[in-house]
């Protein structure tokens, strides 16, 4: 099995940057963060893909296949995803259809 390509701010498609000053911020206040954002870009933002850099998961857990992206990011952009809430230089990242 090829390894998965580690994500690169570079591979995300104008990523709306989110900076939130706290230690404890964890994957659930993020996402609520991040679906906050989406709602005010596109009412019916729905999530397509995450990432959550300090526990190294991600969704939808799709097998690494060598590509020039980690496959997450391939399963949302090839559904049409076009809304990326990168939150503290991609330690969580959320992709929506909007």
């Amino acid at each position: 099995m090829e390894a998965c390509v580690p994500l690169t701010r570079e591979m995300l498609v104008d990523p709306v940057d989110v900076r939130v000053d706290d230690e404890s911020l964890d994957f659930d206040r993020a996402r609520e963060i991040a679906d906050f954002k989406a709602g005010e870009i596109a009412d019916d933002a729905m999530l397509i893909a995450w990432f959550d850099k300090k526990s190294g998961t991600y969704s939808p857990a799709i097998e690494c296949r060598g590509k020039k992206k980690p496959e997450w990011l391939v399963y949302a952009e090839t559904r049409g995803a076009n809304i990326v809430i990168d939150i503290n230089r991609e330690t969580y990242v959320f992709v929506y259809l909007g």
